[in-house]
This record gives structure tokens, C-alpha cells and sequence, in this order.
């Protein structure tokens, strides 16, 4: 009898939920850099190991919307949770450490909504140094009665996980699987191609344009002989925001497609021909339907 469960991975921004995936799945799926808020739509992973299949659900982290693209990002948070067999808190463990509590108001509500197995995954112990650091807060999760585990790892460092998948595997209940064994997820390399172009803004860029930032392919003809051909409009709100994604003499935008294309053809196997194109649209994240034709 085979066995499968989706898993919510949920957490603060910058939690390491996204590394997670990509330790989990041994691959680059979702995008990973050092500001919070990168993820803004789920990205679902596939795990298939002998008999067991855990499907995946990263979602973007847990906080008090500003925008409705934020209201849209908590409400696949919420979706994810709702759908899930069993719940995967990820939480920075340094800044648990400096609090005094592993608790958070931010998830605990959730938590208590729905009754089902959940594991505490105590992130980033790379930077603790001292396991036993963790000790009082695997104690407080103990006491607390919302966790049916506990787990200390860095997916940074890729240690532990393992132990992760088996305590996941052990609740994933008996079902058929939901997805053929040999996928890594269901969505599109449309999909992937364009958190990439959007992962490589949020590398070069600081304060406020990779958050005004979206991307949307236009084009993606695979050709039987010779690159593949992607073009993508690069969103952004304001016209000085343009102005710094180009550079001078275009060398911005060239930077962010050299560093995207890498990424992309890692992922798709295949060499591509990357063409970027900077629109504005203003107050994209505020406008419903701005929002919706971007598929949020």
C-alpha cells in the first residue's frame, strides 16, 4: 500500500522555508534569496521515495498585508494550510533563540484552527554553533501541545533534512499517489523561468524595486535545433524604477538576464535566448485587476 500526504510549509518571511524545498527536492525549484518576501505564490515540490509521496506546498511568509498582492500571497498561505495532510512550521532558530520563545503569535492561531499533524522545524541551526542552544525551545514546543515533533537542521547545509523526510513519511497516511513518481512539481517552465527572472532582480537590487518588481513571459518557443527562444516583461510601478532596472547603458538589465539565463538553463537542460522588456504599470500590487491578469 502506498502512502501520500501534502505538506504546508509555512512560516515567517526569511524563515528558510524555500531552502527547505530545495534541500528536500535536491534541486533549484523555488527561489532563494537573503530578503523576506520573496516567495509570493505557492510552489509546489514533489518527493518520491520508495513507497511514499509527499507533496510539497512553500508558501510566501506569514505577515500583516500592506497591498492586495500581499492579501493575494496570505490567502495561498491560507489555501495551502486548508489542503494539507500535515504542517511543517519553519522558524529561524537564532531569532527564536533572541526572542526567548519559539512561539509566534503569527502561526499559533492557525494552528489551533486545524488539528492535524504538525512539525516544528527549527531552521538555521548553522548559525546557533551549539545545538543545545535549541533544547528550551524544543521544551516550550514540548509543553505548548501544538507540535507532534520537533526537529533542529540547517537546509542551508542540507543537514538533517533526511531525518525530516522520515518523521514525514511516518505521518503521511495510506493513499495512492497524487502525481506520477517521476515529477518534481505540476507547474509550468513558464512558471519556473519567470520566478527566476524575478529571483535575479531581488539579488541585484535593494530597498523597494524587487518588491515593485513582477515578471510575465510573453514567449517560450522550445525549437527542435538551436536555443530556445524566452521573452518577459520586466513589471515595475514607476518610472525612475525602469530607469534603475535598465542602467546605464542598459548594463542593469543585462546583468539580471545573464544571471537569470544561467539559472534557467540549469533547470530546463537546454541553452535559451533571453529577451527582457521594462514596463511600467503603476500601482500594479494596489489594482485588482492588474493583479489578476498577473494570475494572483
Amino acid at each position: 500500500m502506498t502512502r501520500c500526504a501534502t505538506v504546508a510549509i509555512v512560516g515567517r518571511p526569511n524563515s528558510g522555508k524555500s531552502t527547505l524545498l530545495n534541500a528536500i527536492l535536491e534541486m533549484h525549484l523555488s527561489i532563494v534569496t537573503a530578503k523576506p518576501q520573496t516567495t509570493r505564490r505557492r510552489v509546489l515540490g514533489i518527493d518520491t521515495t520508495g513507497d511514499t509521496q509527499l507533496v510539497f506546498l512553500d508558501t510566501p511568509g506569514l505577515l500583516k498585508p500592506k497591498y492586495r498582492l500581499q492579501r493575494s500571497m496570505m490567502g495561498y498561505v491560507e489555501e495551502s494550510l486548508d489542503e494539507s495532510d500535515i504542517i511543517c512550521v519553519v522558524v529561524d532558530t537564532p531569532k527564536a533563540i533572541a526572542r526567548g520563545t519559539v512561539l509566534d503569535p503569527m502561526w499559533q492561531e492557525e494552528l489551533e484552527k486545524r488539528k492535524r499533524p504538525t512539525v516544528l522545524v527549527l531552521n538555521k541551526m548553522d548559525a546557533v554553533g551549539i545545538r543545545k542552544e535549541a533544547l528550551p525551545l524544543m521544551d516550550e514546543a514540548s509543553k505548548s501541545g501544538l507540535f507532534t515533533t520537533t526537529i533542529a537542521l540547517s537546509a542551508k547545509d542540507n543537514k538533517y533534512v533526511d531525518e525530516l523526510l522520515k518523521i514525514l513519511r511516518g505521518l503521511a497516511p495510506e493513499a495512492p499517489f497524487a502525481f506520477d513518481p517521476e515529477m518534481a512539481s505540476d507547474q509550468t517552465d513558464r512558471f519556473f523561468v519567470g520566478e527566476f527572472i524575478r529571483e535575479s532582480v531581488f539579488k541585484q537590487f535593494t530597498e523597494e524595486v524587487p518588491y515593485a518588481t513582477e515578471v510575465m513571459i510573453t514567449e517560450f518557443k522550445e525549437n527542435d535545433e538551436g536555443k530556445w527562444y524566452i521573452s518577459a516583461d520586466v513589471i515595475v510601478e514607476r518610472d525612475n524604477q525602469k530607469a534603475i532596472i535598465i542602467g546605464a547603458g542598459g548594463a542593469a538589465l543585462k546583468r539580471i538576464g545573464s544571471t537569470a539565463r544561467a539559472t534557467i538553463e540549469e533547470y530546463l537542460g537546454h541553452p535559451v535566448y533571453l529577451e527582457l522588456y521594462v514596463k511600467v504599470r503603476r500601482d500594479w500590487r494596489n489594482d485588482r485587476a492588474q493583479l489578476s491578469s498577473m494570475g494572483y
